[in-house]
């Protein structure tokens, strides 16, 4: 069962779809409930896929808000009613009184929270406000937040937690860019968004350095298409947001978002 199953995933995936199936495996053996750290896209339908191939298993998934990106499961025997289940979420409210703290951007202040040594998986969504963030966290971490988080990139900060209900929202803002491409594939498209030769990119590709829609992609000439996302180890994520029609040397226009 374990080999026929790895062959559905890429080989980086393994120690992931190994801890899913153990967390599925016991909700229908053992009867058990399982509420995982917040997992991305990828990881969330990798559970989901899992535990469809049980019929007495099933999952919930909340990010703390209908359009969360990350969100945490819960994995539980069939008959469990899951809707008033506590998913273990409260906002980290982010504010200051230095007028710099507008300056600040979504990787200011991942940073600072990773460099407390929180692990990626107990934070959620992050939305940053025109004067502070809100960060969706695990609720077991948001006293230890609350008395370390004092600074973020030199801005002096405070936070206090909140419940969901108060959760301001922030859609992710692109920086828009559009060009025309000989075809969308990958190494094409990632070399024009961030300006990097050919040569430049192939080498990061096919050593598993990117990810579309939070997939590894190690092939060059992978076809890209609209909505998806993909991100480049070191340089950030953008996303495809329109593919137009054919230039008259017969080029495609592409219109690409960065996640700024």
């Amino acid at each position: 069962m374990r080999t026929e199953m790895y062959t559905h995933f890429h080989p980086d995936e393994k120690d992931f779809v190994d801890r899913a199936w153990e967390w599925v495996e016991r909700a229908g053996q053992f009867h058990e409930h399982k509420l995982t750290d917040f997992l991305d896209p990828r990881q969330a339908y990798i559970l989901g896929t899992l535990a469809a191939r049980r019929n007495d298993v099933q999952i919930r998934l909340d990010g703390g808000y209908e359009a969360a990106e990350r969100k945490r499961a819960l994995v539980a025997p069939d008959y469990s009613y899951l809707e008033d289940e506590d998913m273990g979420m409260k906002v980290l409210s982010i504010s200051s009184d230095d007028t710099k703290i507008g300056e600040l951007e979504h990787g200011d202040y991942m940073g600072a929270v990773l460099a407390l040594g929180i692990k990626r998986g107990k934070i959620g969504d992050i939305h940053v406000l025109d004067d502070g963030c809100h960060i969706v966290a695990a609720a077991d971490i948001g006293p230890f937040l609350t008395m370390h988080l004092q600074q973020v990139h030199r801005v002096h900060v405070r936070s206090e937690l909140l419940p969901l209900d108060k959760l301001q929202l922030k859609e992710n803002a692109f920086e828009t860019i559009e060009f025309t491409v000989a075809s969308l594939r990958l190494d094409a498209i990632v070399s024009d968004v961030y300006r990097l030769s050919r040569s430049k990119v192939l080498a990061p590709i096919r050593a598993g350095r990117c990810r579309v829609n939070w997939k590894a992609e190690e092939n060059p000439a992978a076809s890209l298409k609209e909505g998806d996302v993909i991100s480049f180890q070191g340089f950030g994520r953008f996303k495809i947001l329109e593919t137009g029609g054919l230039t008259k040397k017969g080029r495609q226009r592409v219109m690409i978002g960065k996640f700024v």
